[in-house]
């Protein structure tokens, strides 16, 4: 997996896959800070340094868009940073010592709210980004959590910067379904046809393979689609879930495709390895048994 997805997700397991989706709540209060109780009342009359720092108070403004990114979301206490892949926090040793703790909490937020919560999971990473902007990992993980909350247009941007920073290529496949969720499935193609994708895992080969389906699916490109797919392992012994998904793909694309049989042959075949019921392949196949009945 890359670093972008060991620093959002902060090595700490994957969360369940409940998905709000809901903006991370700010507060928008003025930024008051604490004055000194020094030059205080002086025999029952307020000193002058002390009326200017009221008025200063009364006229403080609400924080800026960019002072609320800054601050990011509360920090629970709990989170240390230490729930970051050791690699991670490598990488964030050349910052000073309080600055690289602060991002490295963020970080770790953000691995821990990802599924449950991607929109404040990429506020937290925002507050990352706003103090180590120039850290691979810190933007890798700043476009993986913005790719989770639907923020496809900041998430490219974000990878590219990585990408120009490191020269990684594990996450093209994001990249390449960014391009597609833009209305962009010729630059997806492109991405997908990279000669890095070679040398990539098993695994990301398949993410790619779907990314370019579903590309080619945009297009109306129904038969590209379905060749693309057939030179994807769909027999696999594997029951991973990049398998599962393969095959799921390949189904839906038969049926739209109008090759009912084959594609309930295939929601079967999908089914029959789908022990975590990733997919809907059990009731695809019996609505396509009545449909044919």
């Amino acid at each position: 997996s890359s670093d972008a997805r060991g620093a959002s997700r902060s090595g700490t397991g994957r969360p369940s896959s409940g998905d709000s989706r809901g903006r991370g709540s700010r507060d928008e209060q003025p930024r008051g800070k604490g004055t000194s109780s020094r030059g205080g009342y002086q025999g029952g009359k307020r000193s002058s340094g002390s009326q200017d720092r009221a008025r200063g108070r009364s006229e403080e403004k609400p924080r800026t868009a960019d002072q609320a990114e800054y601050d990011g979301p509360d920090l629970p206490e709990e989170i240390t940073g230490a729930e970051l892949d050791r690699g991670v926090r490598a990488q964030l040793k050349g910052l000073p010592e309080k600055l690289a703790a602060r991002v490295a909490r963020h970080l770790a937020a953000a691995g821990m709210l990802i599924d449950e919560d991607p929109e404040k999971a990429y506020q937290h990473t925002l507050a990352a980004r706003a103090r180590a902007s120039r850290l691979a990992v810190v933007r890798e993980a700043t476009g993986e959590a913005a790719y989770a909350a639907g923020h496809y247009a900041e998430a490219l941007a974000e990878l590219r910067a990585a990408k120009r920073m490191n020269g990684a290529t594990d996450y093209l496949p994001i990249m390449a379904d960014c391009h597609r969720a833009l209305g962009n499935p010729e630059q997806a193609i492109k991405l997908a046809k990279s000669p890095s994708v070679a040398n990539f895992t098993t695994e990301a080969k398949a993410e790619m393979t779907l990314v370019e389906a579903g590309a080619r699916r945009d297009m109306g490109q129904l038969d590209a689609a379905l060749r693309t797919l057939e030179l994807a392992p769909l027999t696999s012994k594997s029951r991973s879930a990049w398998v599962v998904r393969l095959r799921y793909a390949y189904a839906d694309t038969l049926e739209s495709a109008g090759r009912e049989s084959d594609a309930l042959a295939w929601f079967h075949r999908t089914h029959a390895i789908d022990s975590e019921e990733l997919t809907d392949a059990a009731e695809r196949a019996d609505l396509l048994e009545r449909k044919q009945n």
